[in-house]
């Protein structure tokens, strides 16, 4: 069954957001020269980063690098929300990567993802916004969207660069990712700290609106 399209922009009106937390970003409006860099769409179309979310409120979702089990595993429960739920709260969901675009349609297909997904190959806006290079010793928890254990989710990244069209790392494997809800300002910043480090799915979805998903594949309860 062919896989879903990715999404690249589709513009809508904006809302009010539910309060975040504050940080020493948050509040801030997004520098005008980051705003003005490019991201690359599935085409290779470039789109300047701060018109994904100028006229909508947007969760921005850095991943580390596309052969990074973690991500596609974060990124296979990112694909699970309901395009209805966003809609709902007026949210989009965008993934940015760092590899080349040519890993789009792949890393989509593999994921399920559908929602929007461009890259920054040069990682200019990774730089701009902070996020980290190298991994922190730090006790991120156990992930609620992380299956594999290392060994086994290593092997399957290997596997995949090693049999993939383009043998490459599909980004830089140092690099660290991050999680922002961006509109007129920078409402909400997460640099992850480690590969293990992002943040939980609904919490950052609580934050702007959006209704609970259930990422287990088991029935809700409903208590009565």
């Amino acid at each position: 069954m062919a896989a879903p399209a990715p999404v690249t922009r589709q513009v809508s009106g904006a809302a009010a957001l539910v309060p975040a937390p504050s940080g020493p970003d948050s509040g801030q409006p997004l520098a005008a020269a980051v705003a003005e860099l490019p991201v690359l769409d599935a085409r290779g179309q470039r789109v300047p980063f701060g018109a994904l979310f100028r006229e909508r409120r947007a969760v921005v979702v850095f991943v580390r690098h596309f052969l990074c089990y973690i991500c596609k595993e974060y990124v296979e429960d990112l694909a699970k929300i309901p395009r209805s739920f966003l809609q709902e709260a007026n949210v989009t969901l965008i993934v940015i990567g760092q590899s080349s675009y040519h890993h789009i349609e792949p890393f989509c297909k593999l994921t399920g993802y559908s929602h929007e997904i461009y890259v920054d190959p040069e990682r200019e806006i990774y730089k701009r916004l902070g996020m980290k290079r190298g991994e922190e010793i730090a006790s991120s928890g156990q992930s609620p969207h992380i299956k594999s254990n290392l060994l086994s989710g290593s092997l399957q990244s290997l596997w995949r660069a090693v049999t993939g069209p383009l043998f490459d790392f599909q980004g830089d494997p140092a690099q660290q990712g991050g999680t922002l809800i961006l509109g007129n300002n920078i409402h909400f910043i997460h640099r992850d700290r480690n590969r293990l480090d992002h943040k939980p799915i609904n919490s950052v979805l609580q934050l702007v609106g959006v209704q609970h998903v259930n990422f287990t594949n088991r029935p809700s309860v409903i208590h009565v």
